[in-house]
């Protein structure tokens, strides 16, 4: 019997109906659920750990406003990792509802914050490659580092805002109103506003994607008429056609991973979920995850300042391993064999 239809009588605030949105039934689900999860975590931490490493031991790209928007999007999707496998494998594989409606909204906080800054830090730098383009002589005197950290710090503010504001009070328990299928205690209201919120941001960066892509092809049509002319401009075309293409990639990554996920929510606000649908739902959202693993290889693989910064650092550990080898000891060691034989 459907575990739902046990507790339809049930106050929909309590914390035991948070049973009814446990949709994993079976155990090969749950350790599907877990090593997803964990494999796709802990990748995700290790690899925007290192793009933040890369980032700001170098000189040249921290103080680059394009890189700290990265470094955002980096510490970002560490957050959302940490946070959303430790309460996504906590409630769906572990059952573990021993915690009350505002921790539970307090987490779900914490993942909405994480997610809508990677998102937005991903607008600033569609924003960034846009400026950088559409007006290149003026690029130095719009995108200031200072102006990069205030644009940073209002992202967090709205993001960590618009996250809380189940936690301050809307929500289905406190407004007795209709609460979602798919989020315990969240209301449906709420749930339309921020998905309304995640769309505008998805529809700028495809705007100012459009753009980037627009100008970067006119910039390969010019460079391609103009061979002989070779130049700081040139360069400066190069790198921003450069980081258009690895935005895009980066973009095209985000829209497959987060599609299905929000094409789930918005039919959850208008019809009702099946359980399968809802199973469809949990395993979809460890795309979310798979996305933020996959950004860096991008980066890694599409810059050629952290690439060869991430050659610098693999070199040096090389070094560092070949020490011991050639230490002072080792050598003595070797000598004095050498005269025993």
């Amino acid at each position: 019997m459907d575990i739902c239809k046990i507790h339809k009588n049930a106050s929909k605030c309590s914390v035991n109906t948070m049973e009814c949105f446990m949709v994993l039934s079976t155990q090969a689900q749950k350790i599907s659920i877990a090593t997803l999860c964990g494999l796709f975590g802990t990748l995700c931490i290790f690899e925007n750990f290192l793009v933040l490493y890369l980032i700001f031991s170098s000189p040249g790209t921290r103080r680059k406003p394009s890189y700290l928007f990265i470094s955002s999007l980096a510490l970002a999707d560490i957050l959302a990792s940490i946070i959303f496998v430790c309460s996504f494998v906590n409630f769906h594989v572990f059952n573990e509802t021993d915690f009350s409606k505002e921790m539970f909204l307090l987490q779900l906080g914490g993942v909405n914050t994480s997610f809508s800054a990677s998102l937005s830090s991903l607008l600033l730098t569609a924003l960034d490659r846009y400026i950088s383009i559409s007006r290149p002589s003026e690029y130095k005197l719009l995108m200031t580092r200072k102006r990069a950290w205030i644009a940073l710090g209002v992202l967090w503010v709205t993001c960590a805002t618009i996250a809380s504001l189940p936690l301050l009070g809307w929500n289905c328990c406190t407004l007795d109103s209709t609460c979602s299928k798919l989020f315990p205690f969240v209301d449906d209201n709420y749930l339309s506003s921020w998905i309304c919120f995640i769309m505008v941001l998805l529809g700028c960066i495809i705007y100012a994607y459009a753009h980037v892509l627009w100008r970067a092809r006119q910039h390969v049509a010019y460079m391609e008429k103009h061979q002989v002319q070779v130049g700081k401009q040139n360069t400066r075309m190069r790198m921003d056609v450069m980081l258009a293409k690895t935005l895009v990639m980066v973009l095209t990554v985000l829209v497959l991973c987060w599609s299905p996920v929000l094409v789930l929510m918005i039919y959850s606000i208008f019809a009702t979920l099946s359980n399968h649908l809802r199973k469809v739902f949990a395993f979809c959202s460890t795309l979310c995850l798979l996305n933020s693993m996959v950004n860096p290889i991008i980066y890694a693989l599409r810059s050629k300042e952290l690439y060869s910064s991430l050659r610098m650092v693999f070199s040096r550990f090389r070094r560092q391993l070949k020490a011991p080898e050639e230490s002072p000891e080792a050598e003595s060691t070797h000598k004095s064999s050498m005269i025993e034989t």
